[in-house]
């Protein structure tokens, strides 16, 4: 009987501790999440000079799906394009020879 009570006190506890690792994975699943956005976000500033916000991007996904997130990161990046004016294209037309 004292096996009993002792096989069944690790197999609680066994089982409490395959509840705390499947907890701290949770977590951790859900700060990834999380952090996505803000990642992203701060990753297409460092790359284009556009800044946002990652709830003008939840906003627009929620409103227009994932064609309009993407028609509004083009139009961001033109717009972007156009204040830097345009572009010299060595050997192009307006090159001297």
């Amino acid at each position: 009987m004292n096996i009993l009570k002792s096989l069944i006190s690790e197999l609680s506890l066994a089982a409490t501790m395959l509840l705390v690792f499947a907890g701290v994975l949770l977590v951790i699943l859900i700060v990834s999440f999380r952090s996505r956005a803000v990642v992203f976000c701060q990753y297409l500033q460092t790359m284009t000079g556009i800044k946002l916000k990652p709830h003008e991007v939840a906003r627009v996904f929620r409103l227009r799906g994932k064609d309009g997130v993407r028609e509004f990161f083009l139009d961001l990046i033109i717009k972007e394009d156009l204040k830097q004016g345009p572009i010299k294209i060595p050997g192009g037309p307006d090159s001297a020879k």
